[in-house]
């Protein structure tokens, strides 16, 4: 099961967020929220999501 992890406010930045969680090792998918607002979700399957959110902290906030 898929779980968002976090709500991108563009493509850029949820193509971003995928690629480094890629290199990471996590299965990641993104998907179109509503394409009038351009947002994006980030998805991660649910078991890997303590370790994704460590992972997606450091992204962050560097």
């Amino acid at each position: 099961m898929w779980t968002v992890i976090y709500i991108a406010p563009t493509a850029r930045v949820a193509d971003m967020i995928k690629s480094k969680l890629m290199e990471e090792g996590f299965l990641v998918e993104c998907r179109p929220i509503n394409m009038s607002k351009q947002q994006f979700e980030v998805l991660v399957p649910s078991g890997e999501l303590e370790e994704v959110q460590e992972a997606l902290n450091l992204i962050l906030h560097p």
